[in-house]
């Protein structure tokens, strides 16, 4: 696991200082943030394989940050916390959080949670089909292409990228800000007019095929629904 990126989110220095040397010992390359607001944006823009993530922080609770996190992100997170009641470890892992280690704790032991994390999130990523199928549609992830009723569709790689979470997504609603952070990232979250002028693209595409079908439902003022039924 050398070379792997962790981010530590804590805002006690004395934490800071023991993780940041222990764990680059260890192999890891270290980002650190000592609040909710910087951890965001870390993980926005280091790409972290994993978080270490403290419950406590000044400006907003850490399962806020889970939270927030979770809306565009799938990254392994272990909280690391001096609370230790088995409500906030329900509620943290609720949320999405991986796994959780209460203060305090031995580095031993937190590097074997990362270890742990970062295994099951290769393996999870491996395990991930490379062909969604939804209705009419087939969608090959490794190739980006698309067969719709037997034709292929000529899509531009935003307009894949934005079909595939839909089709992975089908039938669930997929909010604004979870497609323009997965899509376009995290800089864009609020580019709703961007978003409409794409989904507008993509669905006179699919409706070409389809004799006039909308693949693609509007939840108005949510996002959009994938439905392979139509409306």
């Amino acid at each position: 696991m050398t070379g792997r990126r962790v981010l530590v989110v804590d805002d006690e220095p004395q934490i800071q200082r023991f993780l940041k040397p222990s764990l680059a010992a260890a192999g890891y390359d270290v980002v650190t943030a000592a609040t909710g607001a910087e951890a965001l944006q870390v993980a926005a823009t280091a790409a972290p394989d994993v978080i270490v993530l403290d419950l406590g922080l000044p400006d907003m609770d850490g399962k806020e940050v889970i939270r927030q996190l979770r809306a565009w992100s799938q990254v392994p997170i272990i909280v690391l916390s001096a609370r230790d009641r088995e409500t906030e470890k329900i509620a943290a892992l609720d949320l999405g959080a991986d796994d959780y280690v209460n203060k305090p704790f031995g580095i031993g032991e937190l590097t074997a949670r990362l270890r742990t994390a970062l295994r099951r999130a290769a393996a999870s990523s491996s395990m991930e089909t490379t062909v969604l199928s939804a209705g009419p549609l087939t969608v090959d992830l490794a190739a980006h292409s698309v067969m719709q009723a037997g034709h292929a569709l000529k899509l531009t790689r935003k307009e894949f990228d934005l079909l595939a979470i839909l089709v992975r997504n089908a039938g669930r609603v997929v909010t604004h800000r979870q497609i323009l952070t997965a899509v376009w990232g995290p800089a864009h979250a609020e580019d709703l007019q961007y978003l409409r002028v794409f989904v507008a693209q993509l669905r006179g595409k699919l409706r070409a095929n389809a004799d006039g079908l909308d693949l693609i439902q509007t939840e108005p003022g949510i996002g959009y629904r994938f439905n392979a039924d139509g409306p």
